[in-house]
This record gives structure tokens, sequence and C-alpha cells, in this order.
């Protein structure tokens, strides 16, 4: 039996179960999940191993690559500014970000970048994965191109683009970088071990990402056919494989989107902020209406670039019940990233899920392994 560590209240033995379950058949290699109610950890549970070698246990200290539940603190980050009356969410791009007007984009609105809907959910082709590690460069050329589609009128998933285009807003309003806004105004306040990218000093406990078997196309989607000039082929040009978020190059970029490293435990004390109201322990980064405008619908419909319907609030995901049917109704916000690392946020209940791995799934959104514990964890509230 593989050990797993940590604490996990009474009434969450299914969810331990499941989990345990998983790390026993090899379905995961090493993870760590948290369920936090309004403050209490009633899951806090790691095990496993970090690599795929399995010699080097996963415990406390361990992060891994989170994919695009990047994006979610780099929404917040965003949001925190509008709290702050450094952003309006409905105020031109160009306000800030005068370049960003070329090409039609003048009316592209704060909240369409935060919902994937305006039009730049990737760098006009030919782009390569190294074009986008050199962010201030790449955004510029954003900034200059085309919209894909009228801006405003769907989602198309910015699947690399999310972390340039809301970094530099936070360059436009702070001076300071998307990754050391985070560090200096969410991670460290709240004393959550994540960071964009990953530090030299850090990299011995990252746990490698293992990919999963068949698909190596950046968040988990296929882009085509049908059109080789549409948006989803488009936007996957530059491409990324799993592998690359293990390399050195990967690990120094400032990937806003796809590249922050972290574990259940440091995603959960962060996006709770989120669950609790805006504020954890006698933190507060957001106001009650900022919160309440994450839950704003943006887009209902079929993504552009994922070719799944999807709906879109203000930076998050709200539910989709024909994507994902284990994830109920109600003020929800979530995201999830490639190979089903989730977190889901439940402002009703007060309540955040955490879910990190680093053996991936096939999929775009989550996985079987996050919705049994996702599910598991519903039916231990509900019951």
């Amino acid at each position: 039996m593989t050990t797993l560590r940590g604490s996990c209240d009474p009434g969450f033995d299914h969810v331990r179960a499941a989990l345990q379950r998983r790390l026993d058949d090899g379905d995961e290699i090493g993870a760590s999940l948290v369920v936090d109610l309004d403050g209490h950890r009633a899951v806090d549970l790691r095990g496993g191993f970090r690599d795929a070698g399995r010699t080097s246990p996963w415990d406390e200290h361990t992060i891994t690559n989170v994919w695009s539940c990047t994006k979610m603190v780099t929404a917040l980050a965003a949001l925190v500014l509008v709290d702050r009356g450094e952003l309006d969410l409905d105020a031109p791009v160009a306000r800030y970000w005068p370049e960003f007007a070329a090409h039609g984009k003048g009316g592209v609105e704060v909240r369409h970048l935060l919902s994937h809907t305006s039009g730049v959910s990737g760098l006009e082709p030919p782009a390569t994965l190294e074009d986008f590690y050199d962010v201030r460069g790449a955004a510029a050329r954003m900034a200059a191109q085309e919209p894909w589609w009228t801006p405003g009128t769907a989602s198309g998933y910015h699947v690399l683009t999310y972390g340039h285009l809301i970094g530099e807003l936070v360059v436009r309003t702070t001076g300071r970088s998307l990754t050391r806004f985070v560090a200096d105004e969410i991670a460290e306040p709240l004393g959550a071990d994540f960071r964009i990218g990953v530090p030299e000093a850090d990299r011995p406990r990252v746990a490698p990402i293992v990919p999963p078997s068949g698909s190596d196309v950046a968040d988990g989607a296929d882009p085509g056919p049908p059109s080789v000039d549409g948006p989803a082929a488009k936007t996957f040009a530059a491409g990324a494989a799993p592998t690359d978020a293990n390399t050195p190059q990967w690990q120094r970029a400032e990937l806003g989107a796809v590249n922050g490293h972290g574990n259940a435990g440091s995603l959960a004390r962060i996006l709770s902020v989120v669950a609790r109201g805006g504020e954890v322990d006698g933190i507060r980064l957001l106001g009650p209406r900022t919160v309440e405008r994450i839950l704003e619908p943006q887009a209902d419909g079929t993504d552009l670039v994922l070719g799944i319907p999807l709906r879109w609030g203000i930076g998050f995901g709200l539910p989709q019940r024909r994507t994902l049917p284990w994830l109920p109704d109600g003020r929800i916000a979530f995201w999830g990233g490639w190979g089903g690392s989730m977190v889901v946020l439940d402002l009703d209940r007060r309540m955040t899920i955490s879910y990190v791995m680093n053996r991936m799934s096939p999929g775009i959104i989550g996985s079987e392994r996050s919705a049994e514990y996702v599910a598991a964890v519903y039916d231990a509230v509900t019951s």
C-alpha cells in the first residue's frame, strides 16, 4: 500500500479511500488533495512519489507544474487590481496598453481578456514556444495582431496568451512583472508555497511532469481539422509538450497561463480567497462586489479553441453540465490544468477543493481521477 499522509475528517473517508486506491493501483504517481471549508482543512492529503521511478516520496514540500490552474492565480492578480481601482473590468484594454488598440481591438475590454473572449487566443503564426518565453516581446506581437473572431461574441481558450495579456496589464498599471506581483501581493501575504515559474533553488523539490499516453498537444486539445486557418489550429500552432514543463527554459520563464508551480495546499490557500468572500485569515484581497463579478456570465457556448461547451465568468469557468456532469450547478467558479489538476470554488458552501498531481491523464478539462475526487467531496458535504 502506498503511504498516504496528512489529515482527513471522518466524514470524508470516501475521499481518502479514492485517493488511496488510485495511488495503490498506479493511476496516480504522486498527488495532493485539499478540501478547505471556510478555513478548516477537512481534507489535507498527499502521497505517492515525485518521480516516475517511484524513488522519491511526495511530501508536504513537493511542488509541481500546475498547468492552467495557473490562470486562476493570474486572474486573481488582475482582480486584486480591479478591487483597488487600478483596473476597470469594463474599460478598454487600450486605456492601460494603448498599442493593443491596433487592428480593430480598440473596443476589447479588460473583462474580455479575463474571460477568453478577446479574439487573441494565440500568437499569429509562425510562432514557437520559444517566442512565448520572450514575455514582453510576445505581448507586443499580440497587441499588433488582428483578433481571430469578433471580440466579446464567443470564447476561444487563451491557452498560452492568457498570462502575457494579463501580465502586460499588471506591468502597465503597477510597474511590476506578473511573477513579482503574485509573489508580493498574493503568495507571500498568504504564506502560500506558489510561484510562476520556479527559482533554481526550489527545483530539487519539483515533481517532474509525467506525460499521459497519446497526447502531446498544449492544454490537451486537438487543434484541427476543421480549419487550418481557424482559431484552434492557430492557437495550438506554437505547441507545447508535457515534458517541456521539466526543462530549465520553461521553469525560468514567466508563463502566467501555464507554468505556475505549487501543490494542492498552496492553490487552496490562495484561491479560497474567492470561496471565502475575498478574505483569508484577516487578509482581504477582494471586496464582495469584485467576488460577485467573477460569477457574471461572459460566454456560454462551444469554445472556438477547445471545441467543447464552456461557460465563462470573469477569470474563472462556471459550471457546464454537458462538459463536466460531475460538477454541480450553483455559485461555483473553477478551472483545471492539463492532465487533470483542478480547483473548485463553491461560494455558497465557502468551500475550496484543490487537486494537483504529476502523472497526467488525457483530456481537456479534468480527468476520471479529478471527477471521482470532486464527486466524493460533494457526496460528503451533502450527506
